[in-house]
């Protein structure tokens, strides 16, 4: 799952991948969010904000700003990932009492029992394309639940559209290898928690455009012959055989609505950058 990518140094790289010039979708997101804050507010309504994955926490920024909302509720794996940005957004934010839930938001059924979140409308917020990295029955799975999770509340959903394959082939393997190390970070976290032997070293990287399901595939490929233990078991990969570490699927807006309606959501209103590379969709309830 590609919640294991996300350790504590999978999350410091991969904040660095947001700071590469080759990935544009967190910049283009953040310009989109800070355009069109005051509107999304308005189609929002009040209520608490709750983010699944907190991530880049620039983003969060703009809504808290606009909806003037008195809790922020962050979802996330990493501990680490959540004390970080909760602290930055706590300091431009004093009057928003910011809540921290370090757990699987995929897998989340309900919030926990707190007096800052007992009572209060939700609105979600899931941005960065992350819905990308679940398998079609995943990302229904994964709607199903936000929609219980949120109470009838709606939920303010960022997914890149396909565009120009070359861009987004060199958005997941930028020149400065931080997309290549933050892949190789999985097999080291897997030695950790699976005790296990495998070189990380013996891989290369690669990141390639799948046109028939309008995706980025993201792989290590072994170098060479090779065997490893990996969880008791033994693994044996020849060379040129790849390992997939995840995808990154991209919607149009007729695919987004198809999931959405698929989900038991509908589209209510979407923005988009001029060159159509990402959209936000609110979604709503669809009965």
């Amino acid at each position: 799952p590609a919640w294991m990518l996300y350790d504590a140094e999978g999350s410091r790289l991969f904040a660095a991948i947001c700071e590469q010039p080759e990935y544009t979708l967190p910049r283009t997101e953040i310009a989109l969010l800070e355009r069109h804050a005051a509107a999304i507010a308005a189609a929002t309504g009040p209520g608490m904000v709750v983010e699944f994955g907190i991530g880049n926490a620039r983003k969060v920024d703009p809504l808290l700003k606009a909806m003037g909302t008195a809790t922020f509720a962050a979802l996330d794996i990493s501990r680490s990932a959540l004390q970080d940005a909760l602290d930055g957004l706590a300091a431009s934010h004093p009057q928003t009492a910011m809540v921290g839930i370090c757990c699987d938001h995929g897998q989340l059924q309900t919030l926990p029992e707190h007096p800052r979140l007992n009572g209060q409308r939700r609105i979600g917020f899931f941005p960065g394309s992350s819905l990308g990295n679940f398998s079609d029955d995943e990302a229904v799975r994964f709607l199903q639940n936000a929609r219980r999770l949120l109470a009838g509340g709606p939920l303010l959903l960022g997914l890149e559209q396909p565009h120009d394959p070359d861009a987004l082939e060199a958005a997941y393997n930028d020149a400065a290898g931080i997309s290549a190390a933050f892949a190789r970070n999985l097999l080291t976290r897997l030695n950790r928690d699976l005790h296990g032997d495998a070189s990380p070293e013996q891989f290369d990287y690669r990141a390639r455009w799948q046109p028939e399901r309008h995706r980025i595939e993201m792989a290590l490929v072994s170098r060479a012959p090779q065997t490893f233990v990996l969880a008791g078991e033994t693994w044996c990969f020849d060379a040129g055989e790849s390992w997939i570490t995840e995808y990154s699927v991209k919607y149009s807006p007729e695919a987004a609505a198809n999931l959405a309606t698929r989900s038991g959501w509908r589209i209510g209103q979407r923005w988009h950058d001029p060159d159509e590379q990402l959209s936000l969709h609110l979604l709503l309830p669809a009965d």
